[in-house]
């Protein structure tokens, strides 16, 4: 019977013989009546121990068993049963967020209305970088999100007409060789959209794979540390002609 609730078949002979004892019984005993091996019975004395079915005594530096009283042992497991009963009701298991695809996208209506999207949805973080004449119909919303108390980062490349935002701004220079027209959005640091031109048409990447996540977002953090670094000592940077030169191969 005990077996029916987990208990091995050792385990169950153990008690089985203690449970029909009057007298508390020593290790030797239990074998004899059990036939349990010797070399198994003090394992499973212990189990029973701790699962609190049996009792334990010492009595001239012997140690004797007794099982604990049927109508108890019922009752122990009928209560540990409803616990698991309850545990089992209020358990909530999720399928890991393990998401590694790629997803491709070309069309420019389609990248900006997935953006749209995946700005609506922010439930914590908004990370934003482009051209200002592609990211200026997102700024209403933007602004509500950040009503709402969603953290707003914005690059833009190109002046931006902006209210309660307070933007990166980066002006472009004649000379910049690697700024080309992108967008990237980053979405509470789970959701990437990344878009670039290729044969003068945009065509985008969305993924919720984490490295590639991590890697967007060290890049969006890399342009604006480098674009906050160069606006403040530009006046020492530009005196600097191999600085300069490098800085304008930058795609930020």
């Amino acid at each position: 019977m005990l077996q029916n609730f987990g208990f091995t078949q050792y385990e169950s002979q153990v008690y089985e013989v203690l449970s029909s004892s009057d007298q508390a019984l020593d290790a030797a005993t239990v074998v004899k009546y059990s036939h349990v091996p010797k070399s198994k019975v003090y394992e499973v004395l212990q189990r029973l121990e701790e699962k609190g079915l049996i009792l334990t005594s010492f009595h001239e530096k012997k140690k004797l068993y007794t099982a604990l009283p049927i109508e108890m042992t019922i009752k122990k497991l009928t209560a540990e049963f409803e616990d698991h009963i309850e545990q089992l009701r209020n358990h909530k298991s999720e399928i890991p967020d393990a998401d590694e695809r790629v997803w491709t996208l070309k069309n420019n209506h389609s990248i900006h209305v997935l953006m749209k999207n995946l700005i609506e949805k922010a439930a914590n973080e908004i990370l934003l970088t482009g051209w200002n004449d592609e990211l200026t119909p997102f700024v209403d919303l933007l602004e509500r999100k950040q009503a709402e108390g969603i953290h707003v980062e914005l690059l833009s490349v190109g002046e931006i007409p902006v209210g309660e935002l307070d933007p990166h701004t980066l002006v472009p220079d004649e000379r910049h060789q690697g700024l080309e027209r992108h967008k990237l959005l980053i979405i509470d640091g789970r959701e990437v959209l990344f878009a670039g031109m290729e044969r003068d048409q945009f065509q985008g990447v969305h993924t919720f794979s984490k490295p590639l996540v991590k890697f967007f977002t060290e890049f969006f953090y890399h342009d604006v540390a480098l674009l906050e670094i160069t606006k403040k000592h530009h006046e020492t940077l530009k005196k600097d002609d191999d600085i300069t030169s490098i800085l304008m191969k930058l795609r930020y």
